[in-house]
């Protein structure tokens, strides 16, 4: 049988246009008509877009809209994603495919084709400003009537006498963009509220205008002007400064599509198209002006806050979105938590929790914090996340889990998975009462250990140390924890001490009380970091909705993936039970009339398949059968997915992703004279002026690398110093010293 065919309609040669509610429709351009089905390879799609429209194969974007979101573009750049697009759409038959060149070449009639790269690019301008490569600049002076002129649309913004203006800010602005296009500088002679007068800045040139209010009115008029020149317009240019507000509306379209174009290529490009001079700081500032009028104001932002969690709880009925302002009005902090996801942890997600904090690196900073569960393929599944004003804060952990006990339904004692931050155990404690459990991070833990014992070990000491810290926790057994630790104290009694005081019942599998499925770290927070390395510039609604994006898009596209799954478990789970398969291979069961088996392999253990335990714990560790207990399924003809954890089967795993999350239109923001019932402003902002650090990436979890080696002595063997800066031997000297004296007074 055939395989099943979708209708691609490819266009190109359009543009984007973005409308209120945040999607974008595609207007212009060609259209062209593919069949598409499962086998096809994307060299040939791609093959046969490229002689279509005339793109390099090698050089040629991709893109669609998932169903139901049109506000994110997804890239096809592998053959994965070209069956993924056509699994999303079989049900539709037809899908839009926008085509675009990754490389785009523009020729001006005054110089030679220039060629840049797009990275990225998901909105196409119908007149995009192109970064371009240039020759050297030489050091004589360029005449600048034969330099690229994107400027030259603005040679009439000035026309002459009577010509009138909306206001004087218009006027300014005109006469502004007016200068650059004909290369030359001026200054205010008067200006004041009824009329301004403007001269050439170059000395005995007569260029001269004269505007004033029309009476009765709010028009501006030219009333005189003096259009000669006798300057060198390329004299003129070099020395021209331009506003942030005026780069800023330069370069707008271009940082729409480069959302990380640079300031040190705006100074080059402006300086280039242009002939205006700008310096560092000038182009950052005129980058955030941009970006501002590209994404909204952030206190604008804020003041949506209210109506943007009613929009949230109006399109996904049954989530829930709060936030809390401080007493002078200011942000404080907000929760959210959709109701796919709310309804996936409950139906198919294990009753375990990750807790984790991002500080945010924008403009008024705060701390992201979220709460991840794990599907049933051993996958994060966001469950909350809120947006905090004070970083580690207890007030606001506690705030946080308490919102989450309101959403979440909870029927059994869950398991908390955290790091060391302060007010998290307590707040747990508050909140869910003794009954749940908190297990540290493994991760956070030897990281403590390595720093708290830095000054005193040797690299390779601290990371033999934190090697037995991990074996340690992962032993099932209390003789395997007991060996684990007496190897650290054979390296130093001290550190051993350390770890009897670092409370092993919340992280050693032996003492634990709760299950943690033998997830000892909380890393699963790495996928936010990446989510809000994309965002954290934006102003509050827009990262959270984009937030809510990529969130929407994963639970897609984990539904449409598991739906072709034909296992009885996740694919993960099943290859782990085939692994504890060849593992049970030879071993030796003897049975009995009770459901207790006893099993020879490498070690002797008891399996009681009617309570699922095993004496070598790894079963009840990790919720699947262990060797031993598949070696009794084989040998009894019992079937091993009989005694699997429900969370691991991909039923449960397709609950968890059964719901979706919708699109929330923009809201705008109260108009000027509404009656707002509660005030959002911004909180005091914390980055100082200038270009922000760059944030640390987030460190892997379980890396024995995280220790950094410390300097160590080649002579004695000390840490913290070099044999330059050795003093044993001063030492060595001043105690021979003291010895040969001795010897000689008695």
């Amino acid at each position: 049988m055939s395989a099943k065919k979708i209708i691609a309609i490819c266009q190109s040669g359009g543009e984007f246009q973005t409308e209120k509610d945040g999607s974008m429709s595609y207007n212009g351009g060609e259209a062209y008509a593919v069949d598409l089905d499962i086998n096809t390879q994307l060299i040939d799609f791609k093959q046969d877009l490229a002689e279509t429209f005339g793109y390099n194969i090698d050089n040629m974007l991709i893109k669609y809209f998932l169903p139901g979101n049109r506000k994110t573009l997804i890239m096809i750049s592998k053959d994965k994603d070209l069956k993924r697009m056509i699994n999303f759409f079989s049900d539709t038959n037809q899908v839009d495919v926008f085509v675009m060149p990754h490389e785009t070449i523009i020729t001006s009639p005054n110089c030679q084709s220039s060629r840049t790269t797009l990275s990225e690019p998901v909105i196409i301008p119908s007149s995009p400003i192109i970064t371009t490569e240039t020759n050297p600049i030489s050091p004589t002076p360029l005449n600048w009537e034969k330099q690229q002129k994107p400027a030259t649309q603005w040679e009439n913004t000035i026309t002459g006498v009577e010509q009138r203006f909306a206001s004087f800010a218009d006027f300014r602005e005109s006469l502004h963009k007016f200068s650059i296009a004909h290369g030359f500088r001026y200054k205010y002679k008067k200006s004041d509220s009824h009329r301004v007068s403007v001269k050439c800045k170059s000395e005995n040139c007569p260029w001269r205008i004269y505007v004033s209010r029309l009476p009765t009115t709010h028009l501006i008029r030219i009333k005189k002007m003096n259009p000669e020149h006798t300057c060198t317009g390329t004299t003129a240019k070099a020395g021209y400064r331009a506003t942030k507000g005026w780069v800023g509306n330069i370069i707008k379209e271009k940082l729409k599509i480069s959302p990380n174009y640079r300031p040190k290529d705006i100074v080059a490009d402006i300086k280039r198209e242009y002939g205006v001079q700008l310096n560092y700081s000038q182009a950052w500032r005129a980058k955030g002006i941009a970006k501002e009028q590209l994404q909204g104001s952030y206190k604008q932002s804020y003041s949506q806050l209210p109506s943007f969690c009613e929009k949230i709880m109006e399109t996904n009925p049954g989530s829930l979105a709060t936030f809390d302002t401080k007493p002078d009005t200011s942000f404080h902090r907000f929760f959210t938590s959709f109701h796919a996801s709310i309804l996936g942890f409950q139906q198919g997600c294990r009753p375990l929790l990750f807790l984790d904090d991002i500080p945010l690196d924008a403009k008024y900073q705060g701390t992201l914090l979220i709460v991840s569960g794990v599907d049933g393929d051993d996958g994060v599944f966001p469950l909350a996340f809120a947006v905090v004003d004070d970083e580690n804060d207890s007030d606001n952990w506690f705030w946080f889990l308490s919102k989450l006990k309101t959403c979440v339904s909870i029927s059994q004692p869950i398991t908390f998975v955290a790091n060391f931050v302060p007010g998290v155990k307590e707040s747990i404690i508050k909140v869910f009462g003794t009954e749940s459990f908190h297990g540290y991070c493994l991760r956070y833990l030897s990281e403590k250990l390595n720093n708290d014992l830095k000054t005193r070990f040797s690299h390779e000491a601290r990371r033999l140390m934190v090697q037995d810290l991990y074996s340690a926790a992962f032993a099932p057994k209390i003789e395997l924890f007991e060996q684990c630790v007496q190897d650290i104290k054979a390296i130093s009694p001290e550190a051993y001490d350390w770890v009897l005081k670092s409370e092993p019942q919340h992280w050693a599998n032996v003492f634990f009380d709760g299950i943690r499925y033998n997830h000892m770290t909380c890393n699963f927070g790495q996928l936010f970091y990446d989510w809000v390395a994309e965002a954290v510039e934006l102003p509050i609604t827009h990262m959270i909705d984009v937030l809510r994006g990529k969130l929407m898009e994963l639970i897609y596209t984990r539904r449409v993936d598991s739906n072709r799954w034909t296992t009885t478990l996740t694919p993960s789970m099943e290859e782990k039970v085939k692994s504890e398969g060849v593992k049970a291979r030879g071993f030796q069961v003897l049975g009995s009339e009770s459901s207790v088996f006893e099993v020879h392999g490498e070690t002797v253990e008891m399996v009681d398949i009617g309570q699922w335990d095993c004496s070598c714990r790894g079963w009840q560790l990790t919720g699947l059968p262990c060797c031993h207990a598949v070696a009794v399924f084989e040998w009894s003809g019992r079937s091993v997915y009989d005694y699997c954890s429900r969370y691991f089967m991909a039923e449960s795993y397709r609950k968890t992703y059964a719901e979706s999350i919708y699109p929330v239109p923009d809201v705008e923001g109260p108009v000027d004279g509404d009656e707002v019932a509660v005030v959002v402003t911004p909180p005091p902002a914390k980055r100082p002026p200038g270009k922000p650090g760059r944030r640390a990436k987030m460190k892997q979890a379980g890396s024995l690398e995280l220790i950094r080696r410390q300097m160590q002595c080649s002579k004695c063997k000390g840490l913290g110093h070099n044999k330059k800066t050795c003093k044993e031997e001063e030492v060595t000297v001043e105690a021979s010293t003291h010895e040969a004296l001795s010897i000689e007074m008695g």
